[in-house]
């Protein structure tokens, strides 16, 4: 008697419910995961056994670095970034002011605009930058050159601002900490106080929006709670380097800062 064959039947499985799943599970981490920022250096900080998270809103990150050739002269990059959808209440002393008002990129434009004002005020020649410029700053995540510089910057593409940014050797990458300016202050025998771009910079991101406890503005979390100034630098960066930028914001009399840290692992 023939064996009697069994038929065999299909191991063909429908993927379509799965590569459904699979694509809304990406669009969900697209849509609520936070990019880490394009920074010049890379930088590792600090081990610590602080838990304390750095806001994700209206904070401005000062990003300490160093090139090869001088480890003692820090290159200072300013990264802010805004609310996203602050809740700006209909009646008040607000003005014309709309939820989105301080959101990242319209609230870049007033500091440019608040630095380039402060500049002029403290006897820098017109720096000449357009609202095309404007705009560009507007939408970039970390900015480091000098003021009389950002017009250049602009004109390139983003790959040769990205080289410009990135090599520390260049005498022209980083804020300037030199303090060539004059302010309207007199110290004690009469002569004007000096003052530097970055401490301009750290003014104008300070004045850019008001004082407002409700809000949670960036004005006031750098006046009052100290979240919002972040100072990142990498492990290996000596402390007298940081210090100097440290110091930089103590001379305008912004000593509430944070100090971005790694959370330390029991190895270490």
């Amino acid at each position: 008697m023939g064996k009697i064959k069994v038929k065999r039947k299909s191991t063909l499985i429908d993927m379509t419910a799965m590569s459904d799943v699979t694509v809304l599970l990406l669009t969900f981490f697209m849509l609520t995961s936070t990019f880490l920022q394009k920074e010049p250096t890379q930088v590792v900080t600090p081990p610590s056994v602080s838990t304390q998270k750095i806001q994700s809103s209206n904070v401005a990150q000062v990003l300490v670095a160093t090139s090869a050739n001088d480890k003692d002269t820090p290159k200072v990059y300013i990264s802010v970034i805004g609310e996203a959808n602050p809740d700006i209440p209909e009646e008040g002393t607000y003005g014309d002011l709309q939820p989105g008002a301080w959101g990242s990129e319209n609230l870049r434009k007033e500091i440019l605009k608040n630095a380039i004002a402060l500049y002029m005020e403290c006897g820098g020649k017109d720096p000449g930058i357009t609202k095309d410029d404007i705009e560009k700053f507007s939408k970039v995540a970390t900015f480091g050159v000098p003021i009389m510089k950002i017009h250049e910057f602009f004109t390139l593409d983003q790959t040769k601002q990205d080289e410009w940014l990135s090599d520390l050797d260049r005498f022209d990458s980083g804020i300037p900490l030199i303090n060539y300016l004059n302010t309207k202050e007199k110290d004690a025998n009469g002569n004007y106080v000096k003052t530097n771009e970055f401490q301009i910079w750290m003014r104008a991101i300070f004045n850019a929006t008001p004082y407002d406890e409700t809000l949670q503005t960036l004005n006031y979390k750098m006046r009052k709670t100290g979240e919002g100034i972040a100072v990142k630098a990498d492990r290996g960066t000596s402390f007298h380097t940081v210090n100097k930028v440290l110091e930089n914001l103590r001379t305008i009399k912004m000593n509430k800062f944070t100090v971005m840290t790694a959370l330390k692992s029991e190895n270490e």
